[in-house]
């Protein structure tokens, strides 16, 4: 049987190159549809090179081209996008130009976080989320065939430092924990993301619903964090809880964006919003279910390849 043709939008960011190589290595025809400005950049010259090398092939164009929209559709059968989140309505044009052709098999849309239609966050995120179900509903009201991948937060976010907001490498003295320490959280590898995403491209078990991505070994609370962070380093931190009443007043005094950081971390820790539902009674199935074969990094693994990049300081022996 012929591999199905897939499109990547958004191929020279971080989660769609990603997207773009597990699609190649699963021997799918790969297709990235990109900017000519792409070019010019050195870090996405790079990655479009390693791309074409491993074999996919290279398209010009872009979301506000209609004309090379429908061209590029016309090679494929699936459709990816990971653009940015701020971008997320100039997906517009691209479901327009996929109802018009009418042959695209399956759309995954730029979600790749909290399933919008879950979260109770309404009108603190500053339309983060709302843009995302905005574009689920202009999807499902022109009837397309999808899949939504709902992988919850990405390793290289806030799992770095602790969840410690405004620093980038993990406590080895003081930590702060958020609420009563005991909601949780999920990370996911964004590697791993995209393995799970390319899986659920040919399987009908995953038409038309929210794949969510839950790994047993990823999903923790603040205080389960602090706890194994501390066996690894062997000591234990001095914690300052800080409660929703004081998180909520520090967002509203921080500015935006600086605040999105301490809203995420609002959704995730105090309101459970990536946890609190059932997934299966909610219609939705869960990765790691769909494709037990598939490894995944492990938050704890995570934390091991921390120790080595955030060696405290040696004291001055002055």
């Amino acid at each position: 049987m012929e591999k199905t043709r897939i499109l990547i939008i958004g191929a020279t960011g971080n989660l769609g190159y990603h997207i773009a190589k597990a699609s190649i290595n699963a021997s799918h025809p790969t297709f990235t549809l990109v900017r000519d400005s792409s070019f010019s950049d050195t870090l996405k010259r790079h990655k479009l090179h390693s791309l074409s090398d491993a074999g996919a092939i290279i398209l010009k164009g872009s979301l506000e081209d209609e004309r090379s929209l429908v061209e590029a559709l016309t090679k494929v059968d699936v459709v990816i996008c990971a653009i940015p989140s701020k971008q997320v309505l100039s997906q517009k044009n691209l479901i327009n130009a996929i109802k018009l052709l009418g042959s695209i098999k399956k759309f995954i849309p730029s979600e790749f976080g909290l399933d919008p239609d879950k979260v109770q966050i309404s009108g603190m995120d500053n339309d983060f989320y709302s843009r995302k179900a905005e574009i689920r509903r202009i999807v499902e009201a022109q009837g397309i065939p999808h899949t939504y991948i709902c992988c919850n937060f990405f390793m290289s976010y806030l799992l770095p430092s602790l969840v410690q907001p405004g620093s980038k490498t993990p406590p080895r003295d003081k930590v702060t924990i958020f609420g009563d320490g005991n909601v949780k959280g999920v990370f996911v590898n964004e590697i791993d993301v995209a393995a799970f995403t390319i899986s659920a491209v040919d399987d009908p078990r995953t038409l038309n619903k929210a794949m969510y991505l839950r790994p047993a070994g990823n999903v923790y609370s603040m205080n389960e964090l602090v706890e194994d962070w501390e066996n690894k380093i062997g000591k234990e931190l001095n914690k300052l809880y800080v409660s929703e009443e004081q998180l909520l007043t520090r967002i509203k005094e921080t500015p935006y964006p600086q605040n999105m950081e301490l809203i995420f971390i609002y959704s995730a820790f105090i309101k459970g919003d990536q946890t609190y539902f059932d997934i299966e009674s909610s219609g939705g199935v869960e990765g790691t279910q769909l494709y037990p074969h598939l490894n995944y990094t492990t938050i704890s693994q995570f934390l091991d390849t921390l120790l080595k990049t955030s060696v405290p300081e040696l004291k001055s022996q002055e």
